[in-house]
């Protein structure tokens, strides 16, 4: 009797630890999610631009990185004062344009996101292996199998190759199709990101008032819970392996958002991206990087009214966004 009360006692100071965790952490996810409420700043899309804002929406077709990065072969308001003999790239006149509109008003802003999803990672790979349907039921909230290790998924040998690749566009664009390189760098904590935006960008030849310092923030993560490749690896493990990059104040030390029994709602995450955005908003950078997840990429795109297309992994999709203040 005495043995049998004890285990009844330990199973439910279990029960209650286990519980107390889940308030904590939904009530941190709601937090974030509820925290779009107080925006300062009103986003939107600005269509006509780029030729992945007309691609097909929906899981059947995948958007990958285009020439000069799709920009429309257009003219703009601004040409006859600018380039009256279109002798400049459609890039500095696309340049010229946002920053005429950008004069024309302080309370309206428009900026431009070269948005990365990460290269494929090793979670991508066991997904392919035993296929969707096992992968979510099963699969999924393992830390690993006998070959590898999918928590915090790394990039797999094909994704390093994808994001080399990244590096090479990069390098072309920026010298031959005059694409400016960012003034801000934003990324995921998670380490296919890190991965890919360091191997990204390394060793290209970048204005000394654009270095490459990327800024990890927590609200660019994938949706997270339940899946163990949505859970990031500690504070401490990012610093040491990353230094000299710049990780947003407030950045727990361990993950806790993150939860083996519940995953974050596809409106919880659109409300996230819109705190993210509404967070960035105040940065007065015009050109910028964001790298981050296909989840992500989609809750983004819904927040500011973009057509769902799925980016393909490794690949980038521009955005052209205004930002109206007030």
């Amino acid at each position: 009797m005495g043995i049998g009360w004890q285990n009844a006692v330990i199973a439910l100071g279990i029960a209650l630890t286990a519980v107390i965790y889940l308030h904590l952490s939904t009530a941190h996810t709601q937090k974030l999610a509820q925290e779009h409420t107080n925006q300062m700043y009103h986003l939107s899309y600005v269509p006509g631009f780029f030729k992945h804002d007309q691609q097909p929406t929906g899981p059947g077709f995948r958007a990958k990185t285009l020439p000069a990065l799709g920009l429309l072969d257009r003219t703009y308001e601004t040409d006859p004062d600018f380039d009256p003999h279109r002798e400049k790239s459609q890039w500095e006149r696309f340049g010229n344009y946002v920053a005429h509109l950008n004069r024309a008003s302080s309370k309206v802003q428009y900026k431009v996101f070269y948005i990365t999803r990460h290269g494929k990672g090793l979670h991508n790979v066991k997904e392919d292996e035993v296929g969707r349907a096992e992968w979510e039921a099963y699969w999924s909230r393992l830390d690993g199998d006998a070959t590898k290790e999918w928590i915090d998924a790394r990039l797999t040998e094909q994704g390093v190759k994808q994001v080399e690749y990244l590096r090479d566009f990069w390098r072309h664009a920026f010298s031959h199709s005059q694409v400016p390189p960012p003034e801000r760098y934003y990324t995921s904590p998670l380490t296919r990101c890190l991965e890919t935006v360091q191997i990204s960008f390394t060793d290209l030849d970048l204005p000394e008032n654009r270095p490459f310092r990327p800024i990890i923030k927590e609200t660019l993560r994938e949706r997270f819970g339940v899946h163990t490749c949505t859970k990031r690896s500690t504070r401490a493990s990012i610093a040491s392996r990353y230094p000299g990059w710049e990780i947003e104040p407030g950045f727990a030390e361990s993950d806790e958002l993150w939860q083996p029994a519940r995953r974050e709602t596809e409106e919880e995450l659109k409300n996230r991206l819109l705190s993210f955005l509404n967070d960035i908003s105040q940065d007065h950078a015009t050109i910028i990087s964001l790298t981050t997840h296909s989840w992500a990429i989609r809750g983004l795109y819904e927040a500011i009214g973009h057509p769902n297309v799925w980016p393909d992994a490794g690949h980038i999709t521009p955005l052209f966004v205004r930002v109206e203040s007030g």
